[in-house]
């Protein structure tokens, strides 16, 4: 049976398929919104890791020649 039959056939017979959401449509939306406020805090509490150590880091930098020009 060709697509355009079954198409045809289907508008007739006036069947619907519903496919009913496993909660209200608005949810999604929260579900999404919670998930990216989660991310984004997690993406925000690594803003400062460079610079935590920065006594640390020069420190290395200076016994490991750093500064001296290749």
């Amino acid at each position: 049976m060709s697509l355009l039959a079954t198409i045809a056939v289907a508008a007739e017979e006036g069947h619907h398929v519903v496919n009913e959401l496993p909660f209200p449509a608005p949810l999604f939306g929260v579900i999404t919104f919670v998930a990216f406020t989660a991310l984004a805090i997690v993406t925000f509490s690594f803003r400062d890791v460079s610079n935590r150590h920065a006594a640390k880091a020069e420190a290395y930098a200076r016994e490991h020649g750093a500064d001296a020009r290749h």
